[in-house]
């Protein structure tokens, strides 16, 4: 639906292209290959989270003693009688992290060479550049994981750095699907309710790496190093924290429902967040099996991804020279009021 100013009618050429499907490539905004280079970022930094668990769930850490070859002058594994499955586990994470690095740099070439994606603004080449450089340091930190024996802080700093290149490529996905014009920022007291569920949110995140470093899986059965504090007290925190979440988050959609933004923008980050404490209950009263504790990090990168989409879409962009208003009002019947004149 087009809102016009009070005295005059949009003409044709001032109206905003119609806002894309959910899901879709909006195509005067993307070119299809810099979108599938995009998603692809998205899904493998997701993945490298999914590989990463594996390695620590099933002891395999230090499977190659060296970095960046696995054995002393062999890059990779080797294989005799008495090789276990551990190096090759680990050896296939760190390939994946080469994989990473192929797809970032091509959807870097592609947002400097392709358009319309090399005429926007230079944030999303700055995104770009975010994500190669957090690869990169990423390949180190699990350098000196190996080389301090999977210390549970070092092991911990590199979950932090996969969930912010998960929190960046999704958000560089979200932003190449809206236009190019200023955020409208969210209304009292939904714009403060928003900061404190993201806050929240790095909080729960943090305090869930700390428990999984307190608990049984430390990715080595030779080095078994755990942080120094009592697992049930921290687990109890965490789970306090999700449920302050919970509630920020519900309130969150209380007043979305009041604004001109549709409360399903928030639909992702509830369903990963309810599955999430599903899981996190039934692995903490289970023993913490392999495989619910696997999902759980899987789970807990949809959900920094979900939340990034959330948190993007709940601040709209409209070209200053257009009058269209591109988002719904959501569940109310009143009408917006019409855009002022650029």
């Amino acid at each position: 639906m087009a809102l016009v100013t009070a005295d005059a009618a949009p003409r044709p050429d001032t109206l905003a292209p119609p806002p894309a499907r959910e899901g879709a490539r909006p195509e005067h905004l993307v070119d299809k290959l810099t979108w599938r280079l995009a998603i692809a970022n998205l899904v493998a930094q997701i993945g490298i989270i999914v590989t990463g668990g594996a390695v620590r769930l099933t002891g395999s850490g230090l499977g190659c003693s060296e970095w960046p070859l696995c054995e002393p002058g062999q890059f990779t594994p080797v294989f005799h009688e008495a090789t276990s499955y551990h190096p090759f586990i680990e050896f296939g994470n760190r390939t994946l992290t080469g994989v990473l690095v192929v797809i970032a740099g091509a959807l870097l070439l592609a947002l400097y060479l392709r358009e319309p994606v090399r005429s926007r603004p230079k944030v999303f080449r700055y995104l770009a550049w975010a994500v190669v450089a957090g690869i990169a340091i990423q390949a180190l930190v699990g350098g000196f994981s190996v080389w301090w024996d999977l210390h549970p802080a070092i092991v911990g700093g590199h979950m932090y750095i996969s969930l912010g290149l998960v929190a960046t490529s999704a958000y560089l996905v979200a932003r190449l699907r809206q236009e190019d014009g200023p955020a409208a920022a969210p209304t009292q007291p939904l714009r403060t309710l928003v900061w404190a569920t993201v806050a929240v949110a790095a909080v729960l995140s943090v305090l869930g790496v700390i428990t999984t470093g307190t608990g049984p899986h430390s990715g080595d059965e030779n080095a078994p190093y755990r942080f120094a504090l009592d697992p049930v007290a921290i687990t109890r925190a965490h789970s306090l924290s999700v449920w302050v979440f919970v509630a920020l988050l519900l309130a969150c959609i209380f007043f979305t429902l009041r604004s001109t933004v549709t409360w399903k923008v928030w639909l992702p980050t509830l369903t990963v967040t309810l599955l999430q404490g599903v899981v996190g209950y039934v692995q903490y009263f289970n023993g913490l099996p392999i495989l619910l504790v696997g999902i759980h990090m899987l789970l807990a990168a949809l959900f920094v991804a979900a939340l990034t989409f959330s948190v993007t879409a709940l601040h709209p962009r409209v070209l200053p020279s257009t009058r269209s208003g591109a988002h719904a009002q959501g569940d109310s019947a009143a009408e917006p009021a019409p855009l002022p004149r650029p």
